[in-house]
């Protein structure tokens, strides 16, 4: 890089940092995750404004690239953290409900996305009429677990059997999501036969090998080697699954996962370290960074009224498909109707897990520039739509197992699991600071 490349790169990501700033500020006034403003600002400052030439000049071609790779390194971080937040030990007692809860929250809008995706075709991708079927199925069934818990905590849920179950049934449909969009990555050719078959040794690996090495740093180490030896094994996964052809996120989130099973039945504290060490960072920095890039590659401004009536159907379908059968399965269960909407409306957020899902499939070739810009304000505007509808079934003076008695949030841990004293909440990005995956 020559020394302007590297003037522009800092400057631009010191430009990044402090519009996500500013963007989540304004989102939580408004009563929204501060998720959702940092995407927003990220579609900002991409085509939608300006035609592209405030993009153009901010953020010249030459140095994409390495934002690009900035951006990687934060869903990265992103995954793992998100794997490290599968720790069903605390859950036992609602499995199967959690289980029936998913399952139909994942079924049935996966049939309907199947049947938009019969309906819209492929557009003007290379992709096979199959794939993209599959990966709209995916789109409209996908629930961010991130957000919904972070939404939980702040209306202080997190000890409810309702907040608890939301959490257990939104778990276990981002499990559901990344093995389908595993499975489409593999109908499209991402990979060959012969790479994939390590997956096999690879998985074989991380459990007898990996699992028992984590757990002897975890529990001998000091923080530094904990921290690299964690780092470099995140990192080595992602690029053994990237090489396989499955996508790095996979090899982070699976990473994340064998993480949190070498620390059970140690401290807190030796979790606490490393969500410390790592995700203030991934959070604060390198997640705009991506929002920023995702953002470049959605345009509103070129949205027709036909394209609007499109927006309007996937809208319909994806909050009709997603309600109905998570609440629906709730009342089964035996929850109130009102409990049970509860639990419709929280299973319809989507988030930061959507958005990366819908990347995924731009690169794969799956969706093109209409399509993609379509399911991303879907999942902005579903998002957005999560946090007034639980305010209103579910009241502050009336909210089940809420009422003054509740815990505060930032006496909350994952999953409602309670913090030990004077250790700060954390989101479902792990850092010092409360922050919105």
């Amino acid at each position: 890089m020559t020394s302007s490349q590297i003037t522009a790169l800092f400057l631009d990501i010191a430009l990044i940092a402090a519009l996500a700033w500013a963007g989540g500020l304004v989102a939580r006034r408004c009563g929204q995750p501060a998720v959702i403003g940092e995407i927003v600002a990220g579609i900002l400052l991409g085509p939608t404004l300006l035609h592209g030439s405030f993009t153009e000049t901010v953020f010249p071609p030459e140095i994409r690239g390495h934002l690009g790779a900035l951006a990687d390194i934060g869903i990265v971080l992103f995954m793992f953290a998100l794997g490290m937040e599968f720790d069903w030990s605390a859950k036992r007692s609602m499995r199967r409900t959690s289980l029936t809860i998913a399952t139909c929250a994942m079924v049935f809008p996966f049939a309907v996305g199947t049947g938009l995706g019969l309906w819209w075709g492929p557009g003007e991708t290379s992709a096979g009429r199959l794939p993209y079927v599959l990966f709209m199925g995916i789109a409209l069934s996908v629930t961010a677990f991130p957000v919904l818990a972070r939404i939980i905590e702040d209306r202080g849920m997190s000890r409810t059997p309702l907040g608890q179950l939301a959490l257990s049934s939104a778990a276990l449909c981002d499990i559901f999501a990344w093995v389908l969009l595993g499975a489409v990555m593999l109908l499209c050719g991402s990979g060959t036969p012969w790479r994939l078959a390590w997956f096999v040794p690879y998985a074989v690996v991380l459990v007898t090998v990996v699992r028992p090495l984590l757990r002897v740093v975890m529990r001998k180490a000091g923080r530094e080697l904990d921290l690299v030896v964690t780092f470099a094994g995140l990192l080595a996964s992602s690029a053994a699954t990237e090489w396989m052809g499955l996508h790095f996120i996979f090899g982070a989130f699976v990473f994340g996962i064998v993480r949190t099973q070498a620390g059970r039945g140690l401290p807190e504290t030796v979790d606490a370290r490393l969500r410390q060490g790592l995700g203030s960072l991934g959070s604060r920095l390198f997640m705009p960074i991506y929002f920023v890039v995702a953002g470049w590659q959605v345009d509103l401004s070129s949205l027709g009224p036909a394209h609007l009536l499109n927006l309007s159907v996937l809208l319909v379908a994806a909050v009709a498909a997603k309600f109905l059968a998570a609440a629906g399965a709730a009342r089964l269960s035996g929850m109130t109707g009102r409990d049970a909407a509860a639990i419709g409306a929280l299973m319809n957020t989507r988030g930061l897990t959507e958005l990366i899902v819908l990347t995924a499939g731009r690169e794969l070739g799956l969706l093109d520039g209409t399509q993609y810009t379509l399911l991303v304000a879907m999942a902005v505007l579903t998002t957005m739509s999560t946090g007034p509808v639980l305010k209103r079934l579910l009241p502050p003076a009336g909210r089940s197992g809420g009422g003054p008695d509740a815990a505060p949030p930032e006496q909350v841990g994952r999953a409602g699991q309670p913090l030990p004293a004077g250790e700060p909440a954390r989101d479902a990005l792990p850092g010092p600071a409360p922050r919105e995956a």
